[in-house]
């Protein structure tokens, strides 16, 4: 289980393409600094299983649904990704609750930013991001998505899109920070609002 809480920002050193499926080593040192094999790590939001560690690098394999699902199958080297260990039992859930399994993907729309106040720094950015329409039923306005790994709090909602305001630790510790308009995302919607759905749908 992950919370949204990106530990860092690491970068895909490389990637074996195979016939269905990938191996990514990518560059974490905080977040190998425990690892084992077997371990899991959400990169930008997708929860892979460690099968190498070689100093401040690991290896992830990556089956074919996930390349389906996510936007690690357009992952090229040099890329940063957000990093995050899953959490300890005894852990603080700083986010929400997240699998880490990838709903699919979405877009960034528009961003609005703040003038810059007296220190230069930039208050807070406002961000639309488009969604395929079987997943916009499960996000609330003040409730909870995660985009790209990132736990962030839905602050308006559309048929098809929905807006979240990213803080300036957000923009700077994240790769959200630079994401661009017309670039994909991973989305991971509220596991709970799934089983709620289920579970009222199985007494119809």
């Amino acid at each position: 289980m992950f919370t949204g809480i990106v530990e860092e920002l690491g970068e895909i050193v490389d990637i074996e393409h195979r016939a269905d499926s990938a191996v990514l080593v990518i560059h974490g040192p905080k977040v190998v600094t425990d690892a084992h094999l077997g371990d899991s790590i959400a990169v930008s939001g997708v929860c892979l299983t460690v099968v190498g560690v070689d100093g401040p690098t690991f290896g992830a394999d990556v089956m074919a649904e996930t390349l389906k699902r996510s936007t690690l199958a357009a992952r090229r080297p040099g890329d940063r990704v957000n990093l995050e260990r899953a959490v300890p039992a005894t852990g603080r859930l700083g986010g929400h609750i997240m699998q880490g399994h990838v709903d699919g993907t979405g877009v960034l729309l528009a961003r609005q930013g703040t003038e810059p106040d007296a220190t230069g720094r930039q208050p807070w950015e406002l961000l639309r991001f488009g969604l395929p329409g079987e997943l916009a039923r499960y996000v609330a306005e003040k409730g909870s998505i995660a985009v790209d790994g990132v736990s962030l709090t839905v602050t308006a909602v559309g048929p098809d899109w929905f807006e979240v305001g990213l803080i300036p630790t957000t923009l700077a510790d994240t790769t959200l920070g630079g994401t661009a308009v017309g670039d994909p995302v991973n989305l991971e919607v509220d596991v709970l609002a799934k089983y709620v759905e289920r579970l009222l749908g199985a007494g119809e």
